[in-house]
């Protein structure tokens, strides 16, 4: 294994007040803090440890606008060796996907890495669709991963215990934590990051095949009210003619 790509995307920080605009059918930008979505970072980590002492490189891949550079350069000043960024708006998983699968196909990795999920939309679609659309093996929310030169293990959790695969490179994965602990950058490599390689590449046409409506916030949080542990008559009523629950 000697080349790792890692899918990475650009979230909202996590304390972020998350407003919409257009009659709530735009996420309202101003203000927002974005970061490198945490669950990428914990991939980026492990792909750095994998090469580390020259037994490889790390390419990081962004689909989005010019806006986005600076958690690419972040991704680089983690210890990234180069990184892509595919010109164009993330309309969707399905977009993300094939616009890095057309990349790939063109660029072929050992390794290709995503985080479990963005902690923005939270679909955990892109490394299954990623596999589907590059005919590789695909695993997701692996909580362990070890390499030899010809093949990987991968440990995944599942209902009741635990999955152990051996997996032939090439082949693609969604990291969860556990994985490896995130990086932080130093000095040494925030001032490399400026001359590290960002190719941008005009993203490729394909249909969109999902449309945001709308967007709708929690409903507000509404009163408490407090039961006695002895008053388990008014508790059912409450349960029954508020909560209906039963």
């Amino acid at each position: 294994m000697s080349k790792i790509l890692v899918c990475i995307s650009n979230v909202p920080d996590t304390t972020t007040k998350i407003t919409f605009t257009d009659n709530n059918t735009q996420f309202n930008t101003n203000g927002v803090q974005f970061i490198l979505n945490p669950y990428d970072e914990i991939a980026l980590a492990r792909a750095i440890e994998l090469t580390d002492g020259g037994k490889g490189s790390v390419t990081v891949i962004n689909v989005g606008e010019a806006n986005t550079e600076a958690t690419i350069r972040k991704a680089l000043a983690i210890g990234a060796t180069d990184a892509v960024r595919i010109n164009a708006k993330p309309h969707d998983a399905w977009y993300v996907a094939y616009q890095i699968a057309q990349y790939v196909k063109a660029n072929p990795f050992d390794l290709i890495l995503t985080g479990r999920e963005s902690i923005d939309y939270n679909g955990s679609k892109v490394a299954g669709m990623l596999g589907e659309l590059l005919d590789l093996p695909s695993v997701s929310i692996i909580k362990k991963l070890d390499a030899t030169d010809s093949e990987a293990t991968v440990e995944r959790e599942i209902e009741g215990g635990k999955e152990v695969l051996t997996i032939p490179f090439p082949f693609v994965a969604g990291c969860a934590e556990g994985v490896a602990e995130p990086k932080i950058p130093n000095m040494r490599g925030i001032m490399s990051a400026r001359t590290k390689p960002l190719a941008i590449v005009e993203p490729v046409e394909v249909q969109t095949l999902s449309e945001i409506i709308s967007y709708e916030t929690p409903a507000p949080r509404g009163q408490v009210n407090l039961v006695s542990a002895d008053d388990v008559a008014k508790l059912v009523d409450l349960l029954h003619t508020e909560a209906r629950v039963i």
